[in-house]
């Protein structure tokens, strides 16, 4: 099996407010469906603007960031046998999420 970052940006998100009561649900209908069938890894939602940079050298900046910097809004990690199904997965996220996803092989780590 192999693990698949989906995920969408900050932002994208764009239907109105009083629709986010549906959208949760549907979003939660889905990963309820996806830890049924055992792919589930973990998930969620970022806070809005709020990461931190930590350089090389130690030094911290911390977020928010102005609107044109791209970050995370939210992700999941599935554990699939194909890129074909992390797609598919991807498809009925974006369907609940109302955003388009990406979606990114993770690469396996011998070492972890």
């Amino acid at each position: 099996m192999t693990r698949y970052l989906i995920s969408f940006d900050d932002g994208a998100m764009t239907f109105p407010e009083e629709d986010l009561p549906a959208v949760a649900e549907a979003s939660h209908k889905v990963v309820r469906e996806a830890q049924s069938a055992g792919v589930w890894v973990f998930g969620g939602g970022l806070e809005r603007q709020q990461a931190s940079v930590v350089l090389t050298d130690g030094t911290v900046t911390k977020g928010p960031y102005p609107e044109t910097k791209a970050v995370l809004g939210g992700f999941s990690i599935i554990d699939v046998p194909s890129y074909e199904e992390a797609l598919e997965w991807a498809a009925k996220i974006a369907a609940a999420c109302r955003c388009a996803q990406e979606v990114r092989e993770i690469m396996p780590d011998s070492e972890v």
